[in-house]
């Protein structure tokens, strides 16, 4: 897909309705089919994330796990009882409860190269730390592998647009983690948005709260890296630097270097407005905020304020509050608000608001409420997967290709350099390119660790 083309309404809505017909089945029975028609799929990463997706996979019928990677032991050899003790205390539900029966036994990897060299497996999934996405990916496209990718899709603006240029010159699948993309309550909010029941979208907004104060991740030292932890892969690309248990697992995500909350939560929610409002990229991006109020390890903002302007004239504005707490959107998690009314989205349902008339107008209203709850949530993650699954048979598009990953991804790239920087950027997405601050440019892509590169 060229840089600047996005999928029509058209094809959408041809696309999702399709999609919705396989959202009432159970995945487990979208296609029952036998072992010889089975998708062979090998997992790289399979802690707190991939061992969720893992389940989902499994779900379907269509589906062998041929293979598990991962840098810590216990998780690969799927084995609570050997996880690190003060792993379990700390993070209690973020470990895996693992155990699982799997249909034929997994062959296992502690290097992913090796993963992908099986020829036996058809197709990966990569739930490792985000600054792993890229170099996974590309590796696995030039092996012939078609991937699941989970979010944030990249660590920097750069590795995206290579990942999706490798993806096409080899022909892969890709679908990019982003499961309101699956979500009906989403799909149907589309078609709302676009048949214009809000009238034209004006500004979108959510926010990321939750209230960390006084401790956050904590503040320690370095330590001892636990056993059967393989730190130093961990790391990969990244400098080298001490073991940390507020790092690994999962609270890499408040380590710039690894992860933010901009990219963890952030993207979710900005990809759902972009899709909804139809935009690309945004053109100017202002950013607000800092560590202030929590006085732990992180590297990454505890309060955050991203607005994102569109060449259309409309705003997307995002927020973090990590340090205090308070409702942010009433029944919902995405809010547009529309010239004629507003819609408020989450994966449970859906409302949009007629707006009342203001100064100077006589109109009482000039859309019709309406309001839609599920009485039986499909899990949108299922969706996503079930939907991987088949464009892996068909060689469609998935319902979040590459392109679309990299866009969504960008954002949270964009908010996090216009704070490093403290100003107004402003950006060409059609040469993924800042034009008014060149020194903002040595911020999209970062010097890999030898001996890491992409492709």
């Amino acid at each position: 897909m060229d840089k600047s083309e996005k999928p029509s309404r058209r094809s959408f809505l041809k696309r999702s309705s399709v999609t919705g017909l396989g959202l009432g089945l159970a995945p487990s029975l979208a296609s029952a089919q036998g072992a010889n028609d089975r998708i062979r799929v090998g997992f790289i990463g399979v802690g707190n994330r991939g061992s969720q997706l893992l389940h989902a996979f499994m779900q379907n019928r269509d589906v062998e796990i041929a293979a598990l990677c991962d840098v810590y032991e216990p998780y690969l050899l799927r084995d609570k009882a050997k996880v690190h003790k003060r792993f379990v205390d700390e993070l209690q539900a973020r470990i895996p409860q693992m155990g699982e029966t799997f249909r034929t036994e997994p062959k296992r990897y502690r290097d992913f190269r090796r993963l992908l060299d099986d020829k036996d497996i058809d197709a990966v999934v990569i739930a490792t730390p985000d600054h792993w996405h890229a170099i996974q990916t590309i590796a696995a496209c030039e092996a012939g592998k078609d991937i699941y990718v989970e979010k944030p899709l990249t660590a920097t603006i750069h590795e995206g647009r290579r990942m999706v240029e490798t993806a096409a010159r080899t022909k892969r699948v890709v679908q990019v983690g982003l499961n309101r993309r699956g979500a009906k309550t989403y799909q149907e909010s589309y078609n709302h948005v676009h048949s214009g029941v809000i009238g034209t979208a004006v500004v979108g907004r959510a926010y990321h709260v939750s209230n960390m104060f006084p401790n956050g991740i904590g503040s320690v030292g370095p330590e001892k890296v636990p056993e059967g932890f393989d730190w130093d892969t961990w790391l990969g690309p990244r400098a080298s630097r001490p073991f940390q248990y507020n790092i690994h697992p999962y609270r890499f995500r408040w380590w710039k270097d690894y992860s933010t909350q901009m990219g963890n939560w952030g993207v979710h929610y900005m990809d759902a407005i972009r899709w909804m409002m139809d935009e690309t990229a945004p053109v100017s991006v202002t950013a607000h905020g800092g560590k202030t109020f929590l006085a732990d390890d992180r590297t990454i903002p505890d309060t955050m304020h991203v607005t994102f302007e569109f060449a259309s004239g409309a705003l997307l504005t995002f927020s973090i509050f990590e340090a205090c707490g308070g409702n942010s959107i009433d029944r919902g998690e995405v809010e547009i608000r529309g010239t004629k009314g507003t819609l408020y989205i989450d994966e449970r349902g859906y409302r949009i608001e007629p707006s009342g008339p203001g100064q100077f107008q006589t109109w009482k209203k000039l859309t019709e409420p309406l309001e839609h709850r599920l009485e039986n949530r499909v899990d949108s993650t299922a969706a996503l997967v079930r939907d991987f699954l088949d464009c892996v048979k068909s060689r469609g598009t998935c319902l979040c290709p590459l392109e679309e990953g990299h866009r969504s991804t960008s954002f949270a790239h964009l908010a996090n350099i216009a704070l490093e920087t403290g100003r107004r950027i402003e950006w060409d997405p059609a040469t993924e390119r800042v034009t008014n601050y060149e020194d903002a440019n040595a911020l999209l892509h970062y010097e890999y660790r030898k001996p890491w590169k992409l492709g």
